[in-house]
């Protein structure tokens, strides 16, 4: 070899080649950090979207179905006869009701057993129960009774959902918006 390549071969990388690709790594990272916030972002909504869309379906497959049109947590679930299995546990009005209603079989009048037959022919709706929403990861239920429209909550009690049992109404209760300002409880 030529003394001259030995040299070259020895002295490594300059200053300016590792300023370089230092500057090179930085706007690649400023480019690509961004994108995996927006995924993220979209990979919640698009859980929520989910979510909210299998939980209203089940509530309206229950008001179908049930005496009345009316909507799960609307009558207790508790009472049912010849019940083998567990009975449901929740007062009208009440988010228990609401959930054993969408997650156990139900008879036409709404009270719930663990185990499908007889008179308790009717869901499960839910078979895991009612989902924690994505983006806080709650699965607590806030129930109204006005058959209102319901207005997502602030502040600490933004959390889960939020749900009427006159109206069949479902949202996330919450008014958090995801880095690009869409109001995730507008879906």
């Amino acid at each position: 070899m030529s003394r001259s390549f030995k040299r070259t071969a020895a002295a490594g990388f300059t200053l300016i080649e590792l300023l370089i690709v230092v500057i090179i790594l930085a706007i690649i990272s400023a480019i690509a950090i961004p994108q995996f916030t927006a995924a993220t972002a979209d990979a919640q909504l698009a859980a929520l979207d989910t979510s909210l869309a299998n939980v209203r379906n089940s509530i309206e497959q229950y008001r179908v179905q049930h005496a009345g049109n009316l909507y799960p947590g609307a009558t207790a679930s508790t009472g049912g006869t010849a019940c083998t299995g567990t009975q449901g546990t929740g007062a009208a009005g009440s988010a228990a009701a609401m959930t054993d209603q969408l997650r156990f079989a139900s008879n036409a009048a709404g009270q719930t057993c663990s185990i499908a037959g007889g008179t308790f022919r009717f869901g499960p709706y839910l078979r895991q129960g009612l989902p924690a929403e994505p983006i806080n990861n709650n699965d607590t239920v806030v129930i109204t009774q006005t058959g209102a429209a319901i207005a997502a909550a602030t502040g600490a009690a933004a959390v889960g959902w939020a749900y009427d049992t006159r109206s069949g109404q479902f949202i996330m209760n919450s008014n958090v918006a995801d880095p690009n300002g869409r109001v995730y409880a507008t879906h």
